[in-house]
Parts: structure tokens; sequence; C-alpha cells
């Protein structure tokens, strides 16, 4: 007799059950108004007065498209980027923003292009790190009052017009020719000044010139198939003036 009303209530009963898995927190609403989060598990959820939005608080990837911007030396160039973030609140992020992935996504957006606008090129090209940080804290202050919380910022590509590209790759390659010819003229200046040494050195000692030549004359002659030329120190031709002088 009772066997039918049994099975009919355990049937109710079971509907109104709902799942919250490990990586979801339920925010449940009593006729309307917010009542409290629920925990991984099954809960009970009363049809008509009673409903639970379940929200997934594990880490999230949010493309940002790209972004026309133009820098603060009036470069225009196109950024995208990566933000990560979490429910901190999964009761704030239903109830003080509509749709918390669009918004946090919208608002990335123009927080990449004004921060993008307060800086000039080559800073935007050589210190991403510290863009990417700026954009993540203003992102972050924001969104805390949608229950969310920003993990990381990443820029991902900084494209510029052609006409651009050339350009700094014409002053890559200018200043690349610029530090060779001083690392050479460097090098010239540093072999004069030895040089000038070792010819100080040579005059002063007596007789050191001949053994120089000597030695010369020596390692040009290992290879037979050198020409050699005597070259006579100025000993010689000053030995000879004397004489003749005489």
């Amino acid at each position: 007799m009772y066997i039918p009303f049994i099975i009919v209530a355990a049937v109710v009963l079971l509907s109104f059950l709902r799942q919250i898995n490990q990586y979801e927190r339920g925010v449940m609403f009593t006729m309307g108004r917010f009542s409290g989060l629920r925990e991984p598990g099954w809960r009970l959820v009363i049809p008509i007065f009673q409903r639970m939005v379940k929200v997934d608080v594990r880490t999230k990837a949010v493309d940002v498209p790209d972004q026309k911007a133009i820098t603060r030396d009036n470069i225009p160039v196109r950024v995208n980027a990566v933000i990560y973030y979490k429910i901190a609140d999964a009761g704030k992020a239903i109830i003080e923003v509509e749709n918390f992935y669009y918004a946090v996504s919208q608002f990335a957006q123009t927080t990449m292009r004004n921060i993008v606008g307060e800086v000039e090129l080559d800073e935007l090209l050589g210190q991403r790190d510290k863009i990417s940080d700026r954009i993540k804290e203003i992102v972050d202050v924001a969104s805390d009052a949608w229950g969310i919380k920003v993990e990381n910022v990443e820029l991902k590509d900084v494209s510029l017009p052609e006409d651009m590209e050339r350009t700094i790759a014409k002053q890559a390659e200018a200043e690349r020719e610029k530090r060779a010819v001083i690392i050479q003229s460097t090098g010239e200046v540093a072999a004069a000044e030895n040089m000038a040494k070792a010819a100080s050195i040579l005059s002063s000692a007596p007789g050191a010139l001949h053994l120089r030549t000597l030695q010369s004359i020596n390692d040009v002659s290992s290879d037979q198939s050198n020409t050699i030329v005597f070259a006579i120190p100025i000993e010689i031709l000053k030995a000879f003036e004397g004489i003749g002088k005489k």
C-alpha cells in the first residue's frame, strides 16, 4: 500500500538534488534572494522556491583579441594578450555583474589600449613584462568588486605596420655597423699603442732592431715560396754615413 507512495517520494526527492562538482561552487537563491554558497557535493534545491547557479572556480584563460592602438610617439600598433583569472567569490560574480566572462574581456581590451597609448614604441617592445603587470594591476583592482582575482596577464604579440618594420630593421642594421666600426677602431688604437711601445723598446736597446730583423728573416725563410727582401737596419746606414764623413 505504501510502496507506490514511497517510490513517488523517492523520485521527487531525487529530483530536488543537485550535484556540485569539486571545481564548482553553488550560488543559492531562495525566493529570489541570495541565501548563501553551497560547497561541492549533493545539495537539496526545492523547485519554485529555490534556484541554484553553479560557478566554475577554476583558472580561466581569456584571449584578448587584437586591439588597434597608437603609442605615445604616434606609432600605430596591433596588440593582443591573454588574461588568466579565477573566481574568488562566486556570490559576487553572479550578483554584481551580469556576465563576468564578457565583462573581464571587455575591460581588459579597454585597459590594454589605454596603457599602450601611454608608452612609447621602444618601451612597448622592450618592456612587455612591465606593461603586462600594469594591465594586470588595473584589471585586478576593478574586477575585485565582481569577486574575480586576476592571476596574470601576458602580451602575446605586438604587430607593426610594414614600413615601420623595415625602418626598425634598418635602424638595427645601422646600429650593428656602428658597433663593428667602434670595435675595429678600438682594436686599431690598441695595436698602434702596442707597436709604438715595441718601437720605443727596440730603439732604446742597442742591437735590438738588428736582432728583430734577423728573427723576421728566419720566420720568412721557413717557407721556400716566400720572396725575401733584406732590410738594412738604420744603425748600419748610420755607420756608413760616419765612414763617408771621415
